[in-house]
């Protein structure tokens, strides 16, 4: 069903929980993206350090997640999506650590995903185009990744989401894995029929969408049902700044640097009804932190005026 959600970063604190997700029922919220990325760092992983969160056991990592699990349950505020840690993948790692990448922190991801009865979790493809030649090796090395992942993924009813995002070559942004919305849907229909399930899915993120020029309404009503979260930021055009929306403008008219509309277009186009969930917890960083629940509330109210606009178009909430 329809509803608004954010990420926990920034809000959902290890040491009290509840007081994050009270301040997000406060704030108008009705879900959460929980970041499991948080506890194993990319910058971390790009320079091939591992810490020692995913060598716990399923059994303590339950535990640690135990006061989450009650304070969102207590609040009411559903963990309807979750971020894997990622690079899944590094280029030149060792084997073990790639391998523990999988074996451990991918695998420990989707565990943890189940004990949250989280039906999403969100993961990055692989970057690999560069060092394999081309974009069909760099998929067909994602898809062995997730292959390993599917049969769980299946047992546990987990749909597993790859997203759009963007790679860099020198100082230029340019288009990076799932950036082709007709070679996604091959792809998550492949991997769905050979599974007999809901394995694979879609995550438009609207931030890498606007830095390299896709087509919003296009590659939205082209994913179809198979769009089943989101990532919604804004950003200048120029880098990945997981603001506001409508924060960043084209020009002193106003006219914004991201094509709002084309977003709405596609989502009521494809009579999308989950959730508008936003990526923004930088920006909970930028405000002096007695103004924290009042970002979180103008957050919540633009995500309130997109549900009125997806519900006149005949959604219900």
């Amino acid at each position: 069903m329809l509803g608004i959600g954010v990420q926990s970063n920034n809000i959902i604190l290890d040491s009290c929980p509840i007081e994050g997700f009270k301040m997000l029922k406060q704030a108008g919220f009705h879900c959460c993206d929980f970041s499991l990325n948080s506890y194993l760092p990319n910058s971390r992983l790009y320079d091939l350090e591992l810490n020692d969160f995913f060598a716990q056991s399923v059994e303590e990592l339950e535990k640690f997640f135990a006061p989450h699990k009650k304070a969102a349950k207590d609040t009411g505020i559903c963990i309807n999506q979750m971020h894997m840690p990622y690079p899944n993948y590094v280029p030149n790692a060792p084997k073990e650590f790639n391998d523990c990448l999988l074996e451990n922190v991918a695998v420990k991801s989707l565990k943890i995903c189940a004990f949250f009865e989280c039906p999403y979790i969100v993961v990055h493809a692989f970057k690999l185009a560069r060092h394999l030649g081309s974009e069909e090796a760099e998929w067909k090395k994602t898809e062995e990744f997730l292959d390993a992942l599917a049969p769980m993924a299946k047992e546990m009813g987990i749909t597993i989401c790859v997203e759009n995002i963007y790679t860099n070559m020198g100082n230029r942004i340019l288009e990076g894995p799932c950036c082709d919305a007709r070679k996604a849907i091959d792809r998550i229909d492949r991997m769905n029929e050979k599974y007999g399930a809901e394995v694979l899915g879609f995550c438009f993120d609207t931030g890498h969408a606007n830095l390299v020029g896709i087509d919003f309404e296009d590659f939205i009503v082209t994913l179809g049902n198979r769009l089943k979260v989101l990532h919604i930021h804004d950003n200048d055009g120029i880098g990945d700044l997981h603001q506001i929306p409508f924060t960043f403008t084209r020009n002193r008219e106003n006219m914004s640097s991201t094509d709002w509309g084309g977003f709405i277009r596609g989502l009521r186009r494809i009579k999308f009804n989950k959730v508008l969930s936003f990526e923004t917890a930088p920006v909970l960083m930028a405000f002096p932190k007695n103004m924290r629940q009042d970002v979180l509330m103008f957050l919540a109210k633009i995500g309130e005026f997109w549900l009125d606009e997806l519900c006149s178009s005949g959604l219900k909430s």
